[in-house]
């Protein structure tokens, strides 16, 4: 038993720095640049076990890392990409192609690997809504409806169902558009 405890007294320990851990917690966990090759070559390849990568593969992961802009094209990776000859090549190849491809673009490679390394987990890129929303929504209102289909909706935009989609025939004897419908007493004729 320590002295401490034994006299009942005790020193505070010493607090966990607060800012380290606050630090550490926003930081990313880091990825290395061949765990994202093997997850981006089974992205899409339910067969894959990812040693090997394609070509439209690695146009996705590099469009994802935004690698592929204006001074890289996927034309320009798919004629380095051809250069060996097959439809799948290795980790070791695929280094070989990013330095080809660095090379002749005058790009700096280890600037590439950064990119690709940190661009997260593979997956789909967000699309925004675009102009298809807004012409969707524009044929959809049925406020600007005219003509026999304003007569499928009510007025809040509901649809009407059955009763808006066929003439439903009023056998009560009354003629289209009576007002006084119903009120004529039922013992006199």
């Amino acid at each position: 038993m320590s002295e401490e405890a034994a006299n009942g007294t005790s020193t505070p320990s010493p607090a966990p720095p607060t800012t380290e851990m606050a630090e550490m917690a926003l930081e990313e966990p880091k990825v290395s640049f061949q765990d994202q090759f093997k997850a981006f070559s089974k992205f899409g390849d339910t067969k894959s076990d990812g040693k090997l990568i394609t070509l439209s593969q690695s146009d996705k992961w590099m469009k994802q890392a935004k690698v592929i802009d204006k001074k890289i094209t996927t034309t320009d990776t798919g004629i380095h990409f051809k250069k060996f000859k097959a439809m799948k090549i290795s980790y070791g190849d695929y280094n070989k192609f990013l330095e080809d491809l660095a090379k002749t673009k005058k790009v700096e490679l280890q600037e590439i690997k950064n990119k690709m390394a940190s661009c997260g987990a593979p997956g789909v890129i967000q699309v925004s809504a675009g102009k298809a929303a807004s012409a969707v929504e524009r044929l959809t209102d049925t406020s600007k409806y005219t003509g026999s289909h304003k007569e499928r909706f009510d007025a809040s935009g509901k649809g009407k169902g059955i009763a808006g989609r066929k003439n439903i025939v009023d056998d009560s004897g009354y003629v289209t558009g009576y007002q006084n419908k119903d009120t004529y007493p039922e013992g006199q004729q």
